[in-house]
C-alpha cells in the first residue's frame, strides 16, 4: 500500500483544514517545494496536492506552487482542486504533474470524465469521491449532491475510471481514525483501486488500512498526522512494509 503525503495549498502556503472548513485553517509552511522535497527524501513514491482555492472557486489559484512542487521532486504528483476543463488538466500535465483529480466536474459533467479518459488515458485520471454522511459533496465540500457515494463510484467505474480517492469529510483533518466501515463497503462494492483519505492518526490506522489491501485499497493519504508529528514518514513506510 502506498503512503501518500498531502500538501494543501492556499495563498501559496502549505495549510491543513479540519473537515474542509476554512475557518479551521492551520498554516504549516511557506514553501511548498521545500515541503515536497522533505517528503521525497523519506522515500515515498507519490504526493497528493490540492489547490484549496481552486476547489472552492473553480479555477487554479496556486499554479505557481504546484509547478514548483512538480519541478522539485522526482516522484508522481497527483493534483486536484478546480480542475473543471481539459485545458486545465493539460496545463498541469505539461507542468510535470503525473495525475489529475476530478471532483466537482465528475459529479456535474460525467461526460467530461469520458473526455479526460479518452484524451489523457485512465492512468492519468483520478476521481475524488468526497462523502459526507454517505452523500457525495462538491465545490470544496460546501455543497452536497444527491449521489450515494458507492453508486457514484460505480458510475465512474462504468465510464472507465480505474482509481478513486475516497474521503470521509467528517474524518478529514480530525485525527479520529479512518472510516473503515465505509471504506470496506466501497472496496467490496466496486472493482476500483481505492485510495483512502481522511482521519489517519496513527500507525495502527495505517495497518488497519493495509488490512483492506486485498479488497483493492492501494494507498492512504496522510496529512495532519504527519504535520502534527504523530509519526514520521519513515515509520509509516516501515509499518505498512512490515504488514
Amino acid at each position: 500500500m502506498n503512503i501518500i503525503p498531502a500538501i494543501d495549498l492556499r495563498g501559496g502556503q502549505v495549510v491543513r483544514l479540519t473537515r474542509g472548513e476554512l475557518k479551521e485553517e492551520e498554516v504549516f509552511g511557506q514553501d511548498p517545494a521545500a515541503m515536497a522535497r522533505l517528503f521525497a527524501a523519506a522515500g515515498v513514491r507519490r504526493l497528493h496536492v490540492v489547490d484549496l482555492e481552486g476547489a472552492f472557486q473553480g479555477s487554479f489559484k496556486n499554479l505557481d506552487g504546484i509547478k514548483s512542487i512538480a519541478a522539485a521532486v522526482d516522484m508522481q504528483v497527483q493534483v486536484g482542486g478546480g480542475i473543471r476543463t481539459l485545458k486545465a488538466a493539460l496545463d498541469l500535465l505539461e507542468a510535470g504533474v503525473s495525475r489529475v483529480i476530478l471532483g466537482t466536474a465528475a459529479v456535474e459533467k460525467p461526460a467530461l470524465v469520458e473526455d479526460f479518459l479518452q484524451e489523457l488515458g485512465p492512468e492519468r485520471v483520478l476521481v475524488a469521491v468526497d462523502a459526507r454522511e454517505g452523500r457525495v459533496a462538491l465545490k470544496g465540500w460546501v455543497e452536497s449532491s444527491e449521489w450515494d457515494a458507492l453508486e457514484f463510484a460505480r458510475r465512474m467505474q462504468g465510464l472507465g475510471v480505474r482509481e478513486i480517492i475516497y474521503t470521509d469529510i467528517m474524518r478529514d483533518g480530525t485525527l479520529e481514525g479512518p472510516n473503515l466501515v465505509a471504506l470496506e463497503r466501497m472496496a467490496r462494492g466496486t472493482e476500483l483501486s481505492l485510495i483512502a483519505s481522511g482521519g489517519v492518526s496513527s500507525l495502527d490506522d495505517l495497518k488497519n488500512l493495509q488490512g483492506l489491501a486485498p479488497l483493492g485499497v492501494t494507498g492512504a493519504i496522510v496529512g495532519r498526522a504527519l504535520y502534527a508529528g504523530k509519526f514520521s514518514l519513515a515509520e509509516a513506510l516501515a509499518a505498512v512494509q512490515a504488514e
